[in-house]
């Protein structure tokens, strides 16, 4: 059972009661949105969830800072302080009197998030399938805990000097397979370059700095915040961020000279080596005959019969502290959806 069957069960049971009038759904998915009471709006930051609540008809944005709703829900993400900001902005944006609802997994800290929002404000819970649904009025006053709460959430200097929120991938610093990679591609690009998951652009930053043969540089990333950061923390005139999902792109024209990854590999809490080989398919999609993907990986990550099949060479040119880095060139005629040129 996901967060929105929770959701779903608690209204259709009668245990939980939502006020007449709109209603603001924060990490909205697609799912059983239906029990909510008339057409909610939906806030969804990953492209292409965000996509997908469209494609369904649902109103979606990938902020909802404004507005006046008799009831918010907050499906929980995973990370802590995240998750007290949307539920710290889902009060505020909540009338006096209505309710605020979460719905989230005990692998994924909803007990301990209902446990601080209970010392603020009465909640009443009801458990199922291994999670727990919450709701409480939205008092008259909120509580200066819930201001704290939400500025911890908003970006802010990492270690590196870089704007990055929680939620963010590492956020708090670079990560060791990005660091590992700038280091080797220094001095090793030029011409037409996209980096695919470019988070908030710490490695777009450091591959401009250490390569002047760059012409431009295309930064694609699905979360929408990740990108208002990277368009903050990369002023260099050669890069452009494309907030888009990276498997539903079409290839470019002209096509890129070179392609720059270092993909997730989780899917929730599981590995999911798909991910990445998505991106693999997305570079020989969108690099041209001569092009050349370099990308970052876990060890651990089968991604070579990928390249493999996508690729006409590939190499492995470096192995450090748990990390690999691989290079495949030429993407073979047809790879990934792209035409003989």
């Amino acid at each position: 059972m996901d967060d929105l069957d929770r959701l779903a069960h608690g209204l259709e049971a009668g245990a939980l009661e939502l006020p007449e009038g709109p209603v603001l759904v924060i990490n909205a998915r697609p799912g059983r949105l239906s029990p909510l009471p008339g057409r909610p709006v939906c806030e969804q930051g990953m492209r292409p969830l965000h996509d997908a609540l469209a494609a369904m008809g649902h109103e979606v944005h990938p902020r909802v800072d404004q507005g006046s709703f008799a009831a918010a829900v907050v499906l929980l993400p995973r990370n802590r302080a995240e998750a007290l900001g949307a539920l710290a902005r889902a009060f505020r944006l909540t009338r006096p009197g209505g309710r605020v609802v979460l719905s989230g997994a005990k692998s994924d800290g909803v007990d301990s998030i209902i446990a601080r929002l209970r010392a603020l404000v009465p909640v009443e819970t009801m458990a199922k399938g291994h999670g727990k649904l919450g709701w409480a009025a939205r008092p008259d006053a909120l509580p200066g805990t819930f201001g704290e709460w939400e500025a911890a959430a908003v970006p802010a200097r990492n270690a590196d000097g870089f704007l990055s929120a929680p939620g963010m991938f590492s956020h708090a610093h670079a990560d060791p397979g990005s660091r590992l990679l700038a280091a080797h591609l220094t001095g090793r690009l030029s011409g037409r370059v996209v980096e695919l998951g470019a988070g908030y652009g710490w490695l777009a930053a450091q591959l401009l700095a250490g390569n002047p043969g760059i012409a431009e540089l295309t930064m694609v990333e699905a979360d929408h915040a990740a990108c208002r950061a990277a368009e903050a923390n990369v002023a260099d005139p050669r890069a452009r961020v494309v907030w888009a999902n990276v498997a539903a792109l079409p290839a470019p024209e002209p096509p890129f000279d070179h392609a720059v990854a270092n993909p997730p590999f989780h899917a929730g809490r599981a590995a999911d080596p798909a991910l990445g080989l998505g991106f693999i398919a997305a570079a020989a999609r969108f690099l041209g005959p001569r092009g050349r993907l370099v990308l970052v990986a876990n060890r651990h990550l089968s991604y070579e019969a990928g390249v493999s099949r996508l690729f006409a060479s590939w190499r492995e040119e470096a192995v450090a502290g748990g990390y690999k880095i691989l290079v495949a060139e030429r993407p073979r005629p047809g790879a990934a959806g792209r035409g003989r040129r």
